[in-house]
């Protein structure tokens, strides 16, 4: 039990978060499906039940376009960071300290210690993959979460032309209509904000005790220095 309890205060973060997104997503469904009903009684049709709404690619669009947005803005913030850098926020390196770093700052190779990952010791590819791991996974995910939501859009866009009596349009034409990108481009300036104004706002605001934010008492001017 009390291990339990430790294991649990160790990983509180990420589980809080699991539950938040859980409820989030339960939410939307529940509120996704009252709103698709509606519409469905307005036109005549049939409403639909709770299982088959999430399985629906009315459903999914919503879903996938959310997550490729998020995973977007983690991709460019987590490469950009690596060579552009933000004077004075907690979010960057500082100025002159832009690029890959050293080995040994990077504690690899020779340089890595006894508790670093073994692939840290190694060389060649599997050295380059754990060096690159993370950039890498979420750019895959935002792509793969981009095409879902290409595959499900086509699928509900379809369904809605059909609905009129219009003729379905093919995958292609769908990737590149105003539908597609209206939904993603909204989502990516909203994402684009948000961190252009963590990155900006927390060179003068502190959250004290948050890791995020510089401590209360340091300079606005200094540059990676969290709390």
């Amino acid at each position: 039990m009390v291990e339990t309890v430790r294991r649990v205060k160790e990983n509180a973060l990420s589980l809080t978060f699991l539950v938040l997104f859980l409820l989030a997503l339960g939410g939307q469904a529940v509120a996704g499906l009252l709103q698709f009903n509606d519409q469905q009684v307005a036109e005549g049709a049939e409403p639909v039940s709770l299982a088959r709404f999430v399985l629906s690619s009315s459903f999914a669009v919503d879903v996938a376009e959310n997550w490729q947005s998020e995973y977007l803005q983690f991709f460019l913030f987590i490469m950009l960071t690596v060579w552009l850098v933000q004077k004075g926020s907690p979010e960057s390196k500082e100025p002159g300290e832009e690029g890959a770093e050293s080995d040994e700052e990077q504690r690899i190779g020779p340089h890595a210690g006894p508790d670093s990952p073994r692939w840290a010791r190694a060389e060649g590819m599997r050295l380059w993959l754990l060096s690159n791991s993370l950039g890498m996974v979420m750019g895959a995910v935002f792509l793969l979460s981009w095409l879902a939501q290409s595959v499900a859009g086509q699928a509900a866009y379809n369904a809605e032309r059909l609905s009129d009596l219009r003729d379905p349009v093919t995958w292609g034409s769908y990737v590149t209509s105003a539908e597609f990108w209206n939904r993603s481009l909204q989502n990516w300036q909203s994402e684009l904000l948000a961190v252009l104004s963590m990155v900006v706002l927390s060179i003068y605001l502190r959250q004290r005790g948050s890791p995020e934010s510089k401590p209360v008492g340091a300079p606005h001017a200094s540059t990676g220095v969290e709390g």
